[in-house]
């Protein structure tokens, strides 16, 4: 009763087989429909199911054998697109694991020696304690330390910014 539309018909109508890969983890018999890459630049990818797919791409480190200045260009340049125009950072790659943390944020932390997924009160207390070493009272005309307190007010400043944000939507 479709009067030869296709797409009126209901869901369940087709009497052939689905096509349903299954994950590429060799036992599992999940379906496959997390894309994965099996070299960097490479178009290849597995098909893991959702768990193996976590599985794998925590052990996935696309910077592997490369120095530091080799994987900044890379960045650099996979994220700019033609004529110069630059890749959205909503598209990237997220960086806490859950995605509530920015660049930003990340560095920021990395710059206070703390995980990812550290909570504000650990923040606090890890600036205080860095910071006190570091002081232009506790080391007066130490350029490196007046430097590194500096990194310290800004990363401080940068997380303290984020909590507030994330308790004003609450």
């Amino acid at each position: 009763m479709d009067w030869g539309f296709p797409r009126w018909r209901g869901y369940e109508s087709a009497r052939e087989a689905a096509q349903v890969r299954l994950c590429d983890r060799y036992g599992c018999t999940e379906p496959g429909d997390c894309p994965a890459p099996k070299s960097p630049s490479s178009p290849e990818r597995w098909y893991f199911c959702q768990k193996h797919a976590a599985e794998y791409n925590a052990g996935w480190d696309y910077f592997a054998g490369l120095t530091a200045e080799e994987a900044a260009a890379r960045e650099h340049k996979e994220r700019q697109t033609h004529e110069g125009y630059h890749e959205s950072a909503h598209y990237g790659w997220a960086g806490s694991g859950d995605g509530s943390r920015s660049r930003d944020e990340l560095r920021a932390l990395e710059a206070l020696g703390l995980d990812p997924d550290a909570d504000f009160d650990a923040v606090r207390k890890a600036w205080r304690t860095k910071a006190k070493e570091v002081h232009p009272d506790v080391r007066p005309g130490d350029a490196e330390a007046a430097k590194a307190f500096q990194t310290y007010q800004l990363a401080y400043e940068v997380l303290r910014a984020a909590e507030e944000r994330r308790e004003w939507r609450g």
